[in-house]
């Protein structure tokens, strides 16, 4: 499991597949990272995903364990 404390704002989110999925908004509860709507691929709403599809935080981008396809069939919108 990963530190969420590594989770900075801003941060770009990468799927597995290596697709740039969004920017991190900010963490929301103890294990929801809130997407930024700003971002292009997120259309003016902001979307959530789970702690635990982070695989890791590497040069902070962070890297899921979902594909793209994956993320956005099963983010949850705000």
């Amino acid at each position: 499991m990963v530190n969420k404390n590594e989770i900075r704002e801003h941060a770009e989110v990468i799927a597995s597949c290596g697709s740039h999925v969004g920017i991190v908004d900010h963490l929301e509860g103890e294990d929801k990272i809130k997407l930024a709507k700003s971002d292009p691929k997120a259309g003016g709403i902001h979307h959530y995903i789970p702690l635990s599809w982070v695989e890791k935080i590497e040069n902070n981008k962070i890297l899921l364990n979902k594909n793209k396809d994956e993320v956005t069939a099963s983010w949850q919108t705000a």
